[in-house]
């Protein structure tokens, strides 16, 4: 039979990890008091309970500054998902009858991606939950990833190479690496004439590209190097919608993914399937974070979209 003391622990479980949980995330103890509606000592003393519980120290005490210990580092991710899952119980069982109320869903993504590929699922999700706070936050590449950890937002959409290992990526969608040339471009006319564009004909005009931060680069700088092909790139510029225009006023051609072209452009587009993968656009999300209703209601939804 459990003594007294046993109990207290494991009726106070909860309100330790709580204070645990948010001393690590405001980055204080007194912030996290802020947060919990105590006091400092009080948020200390629950930490200072789960450590004499666990038989381990949470914390490495330089000064105001708290650092986590390896051990810390562990019960942080355990007690994440527990924490925020008792937090957000009433959301969660209102979501499981298709009932959200209220709430905030913070999604981020490049402009290419909200501009093609998340219409549809925050139009539908919109639609169906108008009383959840939705912002959609324009960011790529390391600032997403910097939200991410920070958990500034819920998850990103987008398409990733190489995946950290405290990300995870779910790709949803995958669409077709095309050529963008002018109308009167020598590429379009030999394309139009029936014979093939090869990536050799490519390399001798000036490439438009994204920034050379973003996967775009790298794809194509990988590709010409397996082709032993060099290019040279006469324009940076950010976003399928900026590169298309600056294509048609016949600055340089480029490669895309043929999500962006809507058929209303004065451009030519030609399939380079041959030479580069398709490119797959998902979920980048936090490994180990918990996801809210409204996110995990919005990814359900995305995914009917793209599985129709």
């Amino acid at each position: 039979m459990p003594s007294d003391t046993q109990l207290y622990y494991k009726n106070n479980r909860l309100k330790q990890l709580r204070a645990f949980y948010q001393v690590v995330r405001c980055g204080s103890i007194s912030k996290a008091a802020e947060k919990l509606f105590l006091s400092q000592p009080s948020v200390s003393l629950q930490i200072q309970a789960l450590e004499r519980e666990l038989e381990v120290v949470l914390f490495e005490r330089r000064g105001p500054h708290l650092k986590l210990t390896p051990e810390g580092e562990v019960l942080y991710q355990l007690s994440e998902p527990l924490v925020d899952g008792i937090d957000k119980l009433q959301e969660s069982f209102a979501a499981h009858f298709g009932k959200l109320e209220s709430g905030d869903l913070n999604i981020g993504a490049g402009e290419s991606t909200i501009l093609y590929t998340l219409p549809e699922p925050v139009h539908r999700f919109v639609v169906a939950y108008p009383k959840v706070h939705l912002k959609m936050h324009n960011v790529t590449g390391r600032d997403g990833l910097k939200m991410l950890r920070s958990d500034e937002i819920d998850f990103a959409v987008g398409s990733m190479l190489e995946v950290p290992e405290d990300i995870e990526y779910q790709p949803v969608v995958s669409y077709d690496p095309v050529l963008i040339t002018p109308l009167d471009h020598p590429l379009a006319a030999k394309s139009a004439s029936g014979e093939e564009v090869t990536l050799e004909d490519v390399s001798h005009f000036g490439l438009i590209l994204p920034p050379a931060h973003l996967s775009t680069w790298r794809i194509v700088k990988y590709v010409f190097q397996q082709h032993n092909l060099t290019f040279e790139v006469t324009l940076e510029a950010g976003g399928w919608e900026v590169i298309k225009k600056y294509v048609e006023l016949g600055m340089g051609i480029s490669i895309v993914t043929d999500i962006c072209l809507t058929g209303a452009e004065k451009l030519v587009s030609i399939p380079l399937g041959k030479y580069f993968p398709k490119r797959s656009y998902g979920l980048v999300m936090r490994r180990g974070r918990f996801l809210s209703p409204q996110a995990r209601r919005f990814i359900e939804i995305m995914e009917e979209v793209y599985r129709a």
